[in-house]
């Protein structure tokens, strides 16, 4: 935006601090002459002798006073100005260090770069207090233009995964016409849907990232219940027990959203559980103002240090990677995480000893009297 040039508030704050001494200089040079030299009497000092026979001895007169009074009021006023001006300027300066401080980390983040950090030493004052705030934005914008980079990158790259396949299965195809037709459009069907199920994915974490939804009452038992009857014949088919308890847990947020957050975490701990005989447990309760869910399952033991990946977008954890129809495309823990930080909840992920994974989330819960 284009403005007018005006004066610096450095520039400001000098003709401030100087105004402010002059104008306190002259009215103590005032209090000085209504106070003092008013009380002087504006008649010969010879007079006054002869009148009171030299009982009252009266040097000067006050216009002899005000003659003498008045250019070394006058130089005094000049010299606080000329002092207030210079004193005021180096002050002045000095104060808005910080400032100048925090106006060149702006710009270097405006220019790109978001690694430089002021870190202003000194007490804890207001300057202090900002310049800490705008250094802990500075490094989630940092950590946030990272991630979206990452992202797009993977996103990128899982995305032109099953594009080229198509175009291999394609050309295997166009060169070979005695090939299997229908071998040729199953594989196509599958990759397809791979894509597509992926480009999903990626516009419902986008829509939960942007908050775009409209918040309305839930009852997370009852998400939880339809979750698991949507996936019963697939914990049958890998011979999975899947339990479901608990007690009504209202919250506000988007029922949509919140059935895809519940049927990811269902699905995952179907999927990464035990070849066989696993067990699948989803309880949902209400605590302290908030609406609880947990879902925890058996299987392989999960690594301390992979849990703060696995909400990572395409992150699946070299113990995590499944080979069949139900593999995923690496989003099914980000979307869900995602989604818990749009319902401005929290998402606990910790492995359990024998195996498995204990998942914990926490929604703001609401009281059935707010339906």
């Amino acid at each position: 935006m284009h403005r007018r040039p005006g004066l610096s508030a450095r520039l400001k704050l000098t003709i401030s601090y100087a105004g402010f001494l002059v104008l306190a200089g002259a009215l103590l040079l005032a209090v000085l002459w209504v106070f003092v030299l008013r009380h002087v009497p504006d008649t010969d000092p010879e007079t006054i002798r002869k009148k009171f026979s030299g009982v009252i001895i009266v040097s000067t007169s006050r216009t002899e006073l005000l003659r003498g009074f008045a250019p070394a009021a006058a130089i005094t006023l000049a010299f606080l100005l000329v002092f207030g001006l210079l004193g005021g300027w180096i002050l002045a300066g000095r104060m808005l260090a910080p400032l100048t401080r925090i106006a060149d980390a702006a710009r270097m983040a405006s220019d790109g770069s978001l690694s430089h950090r002021i870190r202003l030493e000194g007490p804890e004052d207001e300057f202090r207090e900002l310049a800490d705030v705008f250094d802990t934005m500075l490094e989630q914008l940092e950590s946030h233009v990272a991630e979206q980079q990452r992202f797009a990158a993977n996103a990128s790259h899982e995305l032109r995964t099953p594009l080229a396949i198509s175009r291999t299965l394609l050309d295997a195809a166009r060169n070979d016409p005695t090939r299997d037709q229908r071998e040729v459009l199953d594989r196509l069907h599958t990759v397809n849907t791979r894509a597509i199920d992926l480009t999903e994915a990626l516009l419902l974490l986008s829509r939960a990232d942007r908050r775009s939804f409209t918040r309305e009452p839930v009852d997370l038992s009852l998400i939880a219940e339809e979750a698991a009857e949507t996936l019963l014949p697939l914990a049958e088919r890998r011979q999975i027990t899947l339990d479901v308890t608990g007690e009504q847990a209202q919250t506000a947020g988007s029922a949509a959203l919140l059935l895809r957050m519940v049927t990811n975490l269902v699905q995952n701990a179907i999927v990464h559980n035990l070849p066989a005989g696993g067990t699948v447990t989803v309880r949902t309760e209400a605590r302290h103002d908030a609406s609880v869910l947990r879902v925890e399952n058996t299987g392989h033991r999960v690594p301390a240090d992979l849990i703060p990946t696995l909400t990572e977008p395409f992150q699946r954890g070299t113990e995590r990677v499944r080979t069949d129809e139900h593999a995923g495309v690496g989003l099914g823990l980000a979307i869900v995480h995602s989604i818990v930080r749009a319902h401005d909840g929290t998402l606990d992920l910790t492995p359990r000893p024998a195996g498995g994974l204990l998942v914990t989330i926490r929604l703001p819960g609401i009281s059935p009297s707010d339906d």
